[in-house]
């Protein structure tokens, strides 16, 4: 597809991740209760931040993961990996099969919370973890962080991931993407709010905002 059609797709998906942004919203809310989670998350939170803001950045470990988040994901759409490369200054992979969601995926697919939640998971599996669970959470906080900040600090620069898809179809795309990891990662962590709950708020805010638009012109 060209760019100027994509584009206009980000823009016509508007509507649908500013209901997507009242559904996380309303996830939150619910998921208050769950004190001992958003304690150690945003404890992580807070931990990565000083990290960020008072001592170097670790551009490798970052790039190291975004350039692995190209491969898990060519990988998922049957894709191999020719070509491989990671240093602090930027990196670069080489896939047989790409797509506008390869090429966006490490601004909206946090690889290390995935590793930490994997490894978790793994570890529950040999051994009983609930000991030690808010220090897995604060691991998630942390690892979200670095995420966020790091991901937004690249998008300062001009990247060829955006560019070749469209400025702003890439942005609606990776703001989708960022959303729907909460939207689907909240309720697994805080276990106060079920799946089905909260794709059922994000249709209903898509309702409410669609009668709300379809009004103006009433």
């Amino acid at each position: 597809m060209p760019r100027w059609f994509k584009n206009g797709l980000g823009i016509l998906l508007l509507p649908f991740f500013a209901s997507l942004v009242l559904a996380v919203l309303r996830v939150v809310e619910a998921s208050g209760p769950a004190d001992a989670f958003w304690v150690a998350f945003l404890a992580g939170v807070a931990c990565w931040l000083v990290v960020y803001l008072l001592l170097p950045r670790p551009m490798l470990i970052y790039v190291w993961g975004h350039e692995s988040t190209h491969v898990v994901w060519s990988w998922l759409f049957g894709g191999r990996v020719t070509r491989f490369k990671a240093t602090a200054k930027g990196g670069s992979v080489r896939v047989t099969r790409n797509n506008f969601l390869i090429s966006l995926a490490p601004y909206f697919f946090p690889i290390y919370v995935w590793v930490v939640v994997l490894f978790y998971a793994a570890a529950s599996l040999i051994w009983i973890l609930l000991t030690v669970q808010a220090f897995f959470h604060l691991l998630i906080g942390a690892a979200y962080a670095f995420h966020l900040t790091l991901t937004g600090h690249i998008l300062k620069t001009r990247q060829t991931d955006l560019t070749e898809h469209g400025v702003v179809f890439s942005l609606v795309i990776i703001g989708f993407g960022n959303l729907l990891t909460l939207l689907v990662g909240l309720p697994f962590l805080t276990l106060k709010v079920g799946w089905s709950q909260a794709f059922l708020w994000w249709f209903e805010e898509t309702v409410w905002l669609g009668q709300r638009f379809w009004g103006l012109f009433r």
